[in-house]
């Protein structure tokens, strides 16, 4: 039985997340078969209010779809590489997904459904105290 929902934990916030299978099927296909993913998150440089997961020449295998470049608070997008590396995007407020090379577009694939009014707290957290261990996990 497919899942509907992740656990996603950064540092001490604890968030459930939506995967968007209507809209990017391939994406969550793919991203549930290296479950549970962990690594750590950092502040994003160029994105805005977002913690990003650099993932350098890892292949996921997905192509784009549901993808966007403006991502609203508490959606998770995956960059399959191209322009720029591979990555993990998770918007905490305003953001536009960007790199050193311009802007991006990231498949959107995973929405918070579960505590979002901890996102502000989570991003400013990540600011200040640098990098935090995150893992996504199946419910």
């Amino acid at each position: 039985m497919a899942l509907s929902h992740l656990k996603v934990t950064v540092g001490p916030f604890v968030f459930e997340a939506r995967l968007e299978r209507e809209k990017a099927p391939e994406t969550c296909r793919i991203f549930e078969t290296f479950l549970p993913f962990r690594n750590q998150a950092i502040h994003s440089r160029w994105s805005g209010e977002a913690v990003w997961v650099p993932l350098g020449d890892f292949q996921f295998g997905a192509g784009f779809e549901n993808h966007t470049a403006h991502p609203s608070r508490g959606d998770i997008l995956l960059y399959p590489g191209g322009f720029s590396e591979t990555e993990l995007l998770f918007a905490y407020g305003s953001s536009q997904f960007a790199s050193k090379m311009g802007v991006l577009a990231g498949n959107h694939f995973l929405t918070v459904v579960k505590g979002g009014e901890q996102l502000e707290a989570m991003g400013k957290m990540v600011l200040w105290q640098g990098a935090q261990d995150i893992a996504f996990e199946a419910m």
